[in-house]
């Protein structure tokens, strides 16, 4: 019965009588063709839609998966970059509080308290307010310049700008001559504690001249550059005033090659080398002078040997040190 309906569905009874009608003799055996023809025809129609619709739902259960898989890798590699991003701010973070803070600066006080001079010297004439503005001025530039943001503390940059970035040491003079291009300029062998001793292109210091066998205080950790031809490891550094008197520093008695030169307040590790583009050299120099009485200092606290004295200018006083 079911047959029959599924047939009258698919062949109209109409469209049988007319054919019948039109061949009583063999009306009948074409209808059954055709209704055999009908229903073969609606049976595979039924088979192909089965076949893809399972084709269909496997394709979508392989998409599925393979979206899982990649669903988890992505979830894998957002939690191992958000773990070494903590890891790089905690360290950067440690970095900041461990580094020292900058000493406040000296008190007005210590400006003008007047320092008692040797025996049978003058004193020298107080600075007068212009140069103490310059000079703060200069000293508040540097500041701003070398005051770190928070984007170059949080991208691990060296926050503080002072004197103990500088790698200063005692040395002891090996040779000196005259360099071979530039009659204004001399070449020193300077013994520094290292297995080989550091070439030094200087100009010449005034009635001072370089001896061997002396000691002189050396910045070591500035990028090593010729000199009209002659590579120049270290700075030999000396003291000038004013009428082109110009001489270098001497480190304590008693001081040997190598000695480290630090300063009061500024502890810390110096840079390896002092890369020019941070200025660093020319941030501090502004800061370092020769006091009254002939002590080398930065803001005013002395250079020094541990435990073996202070070091000085022979024989100026209130002179700049470059």
């Amino acid at each position: 019965m079911d047959k029959v309906q599924n047939v009258d569905d698919v062949f109209n009874p109409g469209l049988a009588a007319a054919l019948i009608k039109l061949d009583p003799e063999d009306g009948e055996q074409m209808c059954d063709y055709l209704r055999t023809q009908a229903l073969l025809i609606r049976e595979k129609q039924r088979e192909t839609r089965k076949t893809w619709g399972f084709k269909l739902l496997q394709a979508s259960v392989r998409d599925q998966k393979k979206l899982l898989v990649e669903n988890g890798k992505l979830k894998k590699d957002i939690e191992q970059l958000r773990t070494e991003l903590q890891d790089k701010q905690r360290r950067r973070t440690a970095k900041a509080l461990l580094s020292p803070a900058p000493p406040p600066p000296p008190s007005s006080s210590a400006h003008t308290s007047p320092v008692p001079s040797p025996a049978g010297e003058t004193p020298a004439p107080p600075p007068s307010s212009r140069d103490h503005r310059e000079r703060r001025g200069m000293r508040r530039r540097g500041e701003r310049k070398g005051r770190p943001t928070c984007d170059s503390l949080f991208l691990g940059a060296e926050p503080r700008v002072d004197v103990s970035r500088l790698d200063l040491r005692v040395g002891r003079i090996l040779s000196v001559r005259r360099h071979p291009v530039a009659e204004v300029m001399t070449v020193q062998q300077v013994e520094v504690g290292e297995v080989a001793p550091r070439t030094v292109v200087s100009k010449p210091v005034g009635e001072t001249p370089l001896e061997e066998g002396g000691l002189v205080v050396l910045l070591c950790n500035v990028k090593a550059r010729k000199v009209r031809g002659v590579v120049s490891q270290a700075r030999l550094l000396c003291c000038s005033a004013p009428g082109d008197c110009r001489e270098p520093l001497a480190p304590p008695p008693g001081s040997s090659p190598g000695d480290r030169i630090t300063v009061l307040n500024y502890p810390g590790e110096p840079d390896r080398v002092l890369q020019a583009r941070d200025r660093i050299w020319e941030l501090l120099q502004p800061d370092l002078q020769v006091d009254s009485r002939g002590v080398a200092n930065y803001n005013g606290h002395g250079f020094e040997v541990r435990g073996k004295g202070l070091c000085r200018a022979p024989s100026l006083t209130n002179a700049v040190i470059g």
